[in-house]
């Protein structure tokens, strides 16, 4: 089994802008830079056969380079059960379309079809204990997040090897846009 998702990196003039709001959170575990990245579909635990016929579905997948913004900053969950900070994503009807693909690349390879809503979004830290008070506080304070513009070419498919510090990805395979 191996853990897979298919993702675009955030490049690293993006990461730079956002490690401002990446801070101040006592209980938080905030992401490395190089860990950003925008997922189009979790894959999860998924067996080699199946993970081949992933990465082979994917270089199907067509789509235009893309251009999108990160603005605005939120959670996963309410109140004591938040368990993610996250940077919003606009990358407008190309974007969803290119999840879209991604999620039809996925049945096509034989997983299970996604139940939750996709959402745009960098995930900037995963929370443990924290006073909801304190992520209002953090939430108000980068409420205006803006990110210039940026431009995509590609999107890979990444694994994620658990470990004491959190996980770690590995881009496996990377698929060209346009």
């Amino acid at each position: 089994m191996i853990r897979l998702f298919a993702a675009i990196a955030v490049p690293g003039d993006v990461a730079r802008a956002l490690a401002p709001c990446m801070e101040g959170l006592p209980g938080v575990r905030w992401r490395p830079a190089e860990t950003l990245h925008i997922t189009l579909r979790f894959a999860g635990d998924t067996p080699e056969p199946e993970a081949d016929d992933l990465a082979a579905e994917l270089s199907r997948v067509v789509g235009k380079p893309l251009n999108m913004r990160i603005a605005g900053v939120g959670t996963f969950g309410e109140g004591g059960d938040i368990d993610a900070l996250w940077a919003g994503v606009d990358g407008g009807e190309p974007l969803a379309m290119l999840a879209r693909r991604c999620e039809a690349a996925a049945r096509r390879a034989g997983l299970k079809p996604e139940t939750r809503r996709w959402r745009p979004h960098v995930t900037l830290a995963s929370v443990r204990r924290i006073e909801p008070q304190c992520i209002g506080a953090w939430i108000h304070a980068h409420s205006l997040l803006a990110v210039p513009p940026f431009a995509i070419s590609q999107f890979g498919l990444y694994s994620s090897w658990r470990g004491g510090d959190g996980a770690t990805y590995r881009l496996e395979r990377s698929y060209a846009l346009g």
